[in-house]
């Protein structure tokens, strides 16, 4: 468990709390390509980490990310007009480009020293695997080599857009007890199965096999190694699979980034990034891809209707089934269908992480050793926290090759080490990418 105020220091990311300005080092993903696939379309809200942002591309197709108030009156520049290089607010016409830059005060007399002066804070932006990033942290020239880290090369960003399928879905919950969800595969054994009455069978939400879900369900208690690395870990879950062990690995990536553990070679990997709005809700950055293979039409209808790590959401990208709605459990189905009543995978996994409500209170929990990745995640992002506070500057966002890795599942020989359970499965001891990857030409 945890105290009160390392509860607190884990879950605030708000500007000027210790785990706000460690997230700020990382570059953020803040919105989709498609919410602002065209020049001048209109800007788009950007709520990240209790700040007001806007997002906007302009005329010559260049994207921005912007504070989201005028500097003149305060007026929220979501509402403002995109037209020709920049975002102009309608309460009294000043303009902005990209940079932040006052382009046009027509209210300002013309000899004012004001049109030279008046700028709005602006973010770098970039565009990368389906999603506009933005970082939030300190200028270059405050950082370790004057200059500022690049985006993180995970995998699924990599590869052509044929290959993938990215969209992002809202948590009424705090960051990390999503996280946390994610960490624990040992809930697999229960939240995701059928009644107990029913025998095991494939989950339509699932890319689990009968054989998979019956290794999960006969064997609730894995066995759990945690493998560090300089941008996060890797969690190794063993089951009793038939007379072999059946691994399920996940990868943890700084500060947010994780993966499902499900895969088998020739499948479809998943992966997410949970990005705070605020102290008690977040958006989570959801992708499917595929190294070896374009996604097909059946993937992807699958994946955009609610499938894997990603709920059926409205065109607002908003849960269906979520906490306002108890996500429309229907408990005849958990009686004599399912263990939880709640339709879809990714939404079991919603509903039970909001039921722990807004923000987990860690200072009541009795922990056991399938935990060992819940805990192993929170000592890393206290400690890392703790450590930029003193002065000592990340050095994970510089390391933004490592960030190519993948998670998987293998069933193995009972006698094998988790090292060598990794390197039979990826070729490389802590599931990093050891293949050429060709770089999309966008």
């Amino acid at each position: 468990m945890l105290s009160h105020e390392q509860n607190a220091m884990l879950t605030q990311t708000g500007p000027g709390t210790p785990m706000g300005e460690y997230f700020r080092r990382f570059w953020q993903p803040v919105a989709l390509v498609e919410e602002m696939r065209e020049p001048d379309s209109p800007p788009v809200r950007v709520n990240i980490m209790g700040q007001e942002l806007v997002a906007f591309r302009d005329s010559e197709g260049d994207v921005a990310v912007l504070d989201a108030r005028c500097p003149h009156r305060g007026a929220h520049l979501f509402f403002g007009r995109n037209e020709d290089c920049g975002l102009r607010c309608v309460y009294h016409g000043w303009k902005f480009d990209r940079t932040g830059k006052a382009v046009d005060l027509p209210n300002v007399p013309r000899d004012s020293n004001l049109h030279k002066t008046v700028r709005i804070k602006s973010y770098p932006a970039r565009e990368f695997g389906e999603m506009v990033w933005a970082y939030l942290g300190p200028d270059a020239a405050r950082l370790p080599g004057g200059k500022l880290p690049e985006l993180p090369q995970l995998e699924f960003a990599c590869i052509p857009s044929s290959h993938r399928f990215v969209t992002k879905q809202l948590f009424e919950c705090n960051w990390a007890q999503i996280m946390e969800g994610d960490l624990d595969t040992a809930h697999f054994s229960f939240l995701h199965m059928p009644a107990p009455s029913v025998p095991s069978v494939y989950h339509p939400h699932s890319q689990a096999d009968e054989k998979r879900l019956r290794w999960m369900r006969d064997d609730p208690m894995p066995l759990f190694e945690v493998l560090d690395h300089e941008c996060g870990f890797v969690v190794a879950g063993a089951r009793q699979a038939d007379g072999k062990k059946y691994w399920r690995m996940t990868q943890f990536l700084l500060p947010t980034h994780g993966t499902g553990p499900s895969t088998l070679p020739g499948e479809t990997y998943h992966g997410f990034a949970i990005v705070p709005i605020n102290d008690e809700s977040a958006w989570c950055y959801a992708y499917s891809w595929n190294p070896d293979r374009p996604l097909t039409n059946e993937e992807r209808t699958k994946l955009s209707q609610g499938w894997a790590l990603i709920c059926e959401r409205d065109e607002n990208y908003v849960p269906v089934r979520n906490v306002r709605n108890d996500f429309m459990i229907d408990r005849d189905e958990q009686k004599h269908r399912t263990f939880t009543g709640v339709k879809g995978l990714a939404e079991q996994d919603s509903m039970i992480q909001h039921s722990q409500g807004p923000i987990v209170d860690r200072t009541k929990e009795i922990l056991t050793g399938t935990d060992a990745a819940v805990v192993r995640f929170r000592s890393k992002m206290l400690k890392a926290a703790a450590d930029l506070a003193q002065g000592m500057e990340p050095e994970a966002p510089y390391l933004h090759q490592h960030y190519r890795a993948r998670p998987g599942s293998w069933l193995a020989e009972p006698e094998l080490s988790v090292h060598e359970v990794m390197l039979e499965r990826f070729q490389d001891p802590l599931g990093r990418v050891t293949d050429d990857v060709k770089t999309a030409a966008e």
